[in-house]
């Protein structure tokens, strides 16, 4: 199955597990889950981390231990966050600031979580592999998809994350 069917059955699995949850942390831990076991082979590390404040906080994941706090602009997640972008990084060594939560991760791929409405980001996925230059456009473009079927789920509130 290539990278495409794979990422056509997770969105479909991710908006089956949406459908109605009302549990958000849940439903970011089964979806953290369902990514991993889609891509174990490229997917070393993946999670979520959530705007609380001036800062990013460790949501569920799925991996080693990890960084419980990111500020607004530091490394890739916080980056991505303050520039509302989608960022892929083939090479983390070379991205000035990456914080290295594991030593084993060589790239990385960031998508914000936007607020239905107003665009304001809740969070982001994270998604760290041990290969160098795992992460391509596709890969962007479904996660942002999912991150938009997050989004639409998650609802009025960001306080519900």
């Amino acid at each position: 199955m290539d990278k495409n069917e794979k990422y056509n059955l997770l969105t479909a699995q991710v908006r089956s597990l949406a459908a109605g949850e009302t549990n958000h942390v849940g439903l970011l831990a089964n979806v953290a889950a369902a990514m991993k076991a889609a891509f174990p082979e490229a997917f070393f590390w993946v999670g979520f981390y959530l705007v609380r404040g001036e800062e990013l906080q460790l949501g569920p994941f799925q991996g080693p231990v990890a960084c419980m706090r990111i500020a607004k602009g530091r490394g890739v997640c916080g980056t991505a966050w303050r520039e509302n972008l989608t960022l892929i990084v083939p090479d983390v060594e070379k991205f000035a600031g990456h914080i290295a939560c594991s030593s084993l991760s060589r790239s990385e791929i960031v998508v914000p979580i936007r607020h239905h409405r107003s665009g304001e980001v809740l969070g982001v996925i994270d998604i760290d592999s041990t290969s160098l230059q795992t992460f391509d456009q596709t890969d962007g473009l479904k996660l942002e998809a999912i991150a938009k079927i997050l989004a639409e789920t998650i609802g009025e509130s960001k306080n519900n994350l």
